[in-house]
């Protein structure tokens, strides 16, 4: 006994503290979702508000169980628009690829007879010089 609590006082506290994380995370989760819905009125999302305020574990474990192929699909939309925001500003940022990427465009422009020799040269000059 250290400090008056045994090993499985420990454990169980231990036990209790990550079951009311768990517990917190999942009611944030569901009201994230209902609060994100599209496909429901004002009317139904207060329902379920009211559900899990009045009956919080049944409402949540009922929730889960109900909607959890539109919990799914929403969160993977959103991630799929994220990683498009993502790969856009990405590639907003990134630029043309620098003089090298300019000289080879031009290289495949001059070897398929859209430009000359002289135009090839021009661009290359001036993609050197910036």
């Amino acid at each position: 006994m250290l400090l008056g609590y045994t090993f499985l006082q420990v454990l169980w506290w231990m036990l209790v503290f990550f079951a009311f994380i768990i517990w917190f995370w999942l009611l944030i989760t569901v009201f994230a979702d209902i609060f994100r819905r599209h496909d429901a009125s004002g009317w139904v999302k207060t329902l379920w508000i009211i559900f899990i305020i009045i009956l919080p574990f049944l409402g949540v474990f009922i929730y889960l169980i109900a909607e959890h192929d539109g919990m799914a699909d929403r969160n993977q939309k959103q991630m799929q628009a994220q990683q498009q925001a993502t790969d856009a500003y990405i590639q907003s940022v990134a630029g043309s690829g620098g003089a090298a990427a300019e000289i080879e465009k031009a290289k495949g422009l001059l070897d398929s007879g859209a430009i000359s020799q002289e135009e090839f040269d021009a661009i290359k000059a001036k993609a050197l010089a910036s």
